[in-house]
């Protein structure tokens, strides 16, 4: 398969421009927390190795995911889409956000724009809603194959999709202790219901009889799925080689969605089985932690029972 990819040319493959962007996002954050923070304030602290490899891990996979040839895999196959989806909005959410020192944070999520946004948009119910209701939508095939062949919609939703995720997260897993409000019961339930409402979209995906995507069932929907990554003068020169994705994959369109739909299904539940056995367990060191108080009439001669 790997050698079949090479005709999309490297620009396809390996989204230099893309690159460069995280490189620069990667570099601000080297700089606004390290040589630059005391522009910011006298005592505000570097981020721990923990946050550096949480966000440096974040950018490197968001370039794997939407730079490096997995992006072009998500193009032809709905299982690379899964995989694709399952890293961009479960797991580099929690990265991006674990990563950032407490200040920097507090100086955006601050300022008089994006303050009363991120006040309503991260309140549980609506960010548990907004997220899982589009993530879902997202997948309605309509609605699928229209965001696949308009470049400036796909753009649109992928980043729209991403804000939400990180709205979704921040109750859970906020790092600043004004906002760390929710419950660790009330989170773990916010919890399984996002796997509730995920696991319905994905049983849909999994038990369909027939392919429900054209983008990767149909020969013309799926070329045209294929210009928003590949440069037009080469999908231009490779269409009439083209046949569609079975050139690439040994499972037919069927195969391929339902394994998309268990990736998707599986790869949530890890992720957000390992996020509740974090919010349990340090609920229950907490827990374990506090002190009995003492009956109100005990003196330090009362006998012991």
């Amino acid at each position: 398969m790997w050698l079949d990819l090479q005709i999309f040319g490297f620009r396809a493959l390996w989204s230099p421009y893309f690159l460069t962007f995280i490189i620069i996002v990667s570099l601000a954050y080297f700089i606004i927390t390290g040589p630059k923070r005391k522009d910011f304030g006298e005592d505000l602290a570097k981020p721990t190795i923990l946050q550096q490899i949480f966000f440096y891990s974040g950018m490197f996979l968001i370039y794997a995911v939407k730079g490096s040839p997995v992006d072009l895999l998500s193009h032809i196959m709905m299982s690379a889409h899964m995989v694709q989806m399952g890293i961009l909005y479960f797991i580099t959410p929690i990265l991006i956000i674990r990563g950032l020192p407490d200040w920097v944070l507090r100086a955006f999520i601050n300022t008089p724009v994006i303050k009363p946004i991120v006040n309503i948009a991260t309140k549980p119910l609506i960010a548990l809603a907004v997220f899982n209701i589009s993530f879902a939508l997202y997948h309605v095939p309509m609605i699928f194959d229209f965001t696949k062949a308009n470049q400036p919609v796909h753009i649109a939703a992928t980043l729209f999709l991403f804000i939400a995720a990180l709205f979704m997260w921040w109750p859970i897993i906020t790092p600043l202790e004004e906002r760390n409000t929710l419950q660790p019961l009330l989170k773990m339930g916010f919890l399984l219901g996002s796997i509730f409402i995920v696991a319905i979209a994905c049983a849909l995906i999994i038990f369909a009889s027939n392919p429900l995507f054209e983008a990767y069932s149909s020969t013309g929907a799926w070329i045209q799925s294929l210009s928003l990554c590949v440069p037009t003068d080469v999908l231009s020169g490779l269409s009439g080689e083209l046949s569609g994705p079975e050139m690439f994959s040994p499972l037919d369109a069927l195969e391929d969605q339902q394994l998309g739909g268990v990736i998707m299904m599986y790869l949530q539940e890890v992720v957000y089985g390992i996020i509740l056995a974090w919010i349990f367990f340090s609920w229950f060191t907490n827990r374990s932690l506090e002190i009995d108080p003492l009956p109100e009439n005990y003196t330090a001669d009362s006998p012991a029972e």
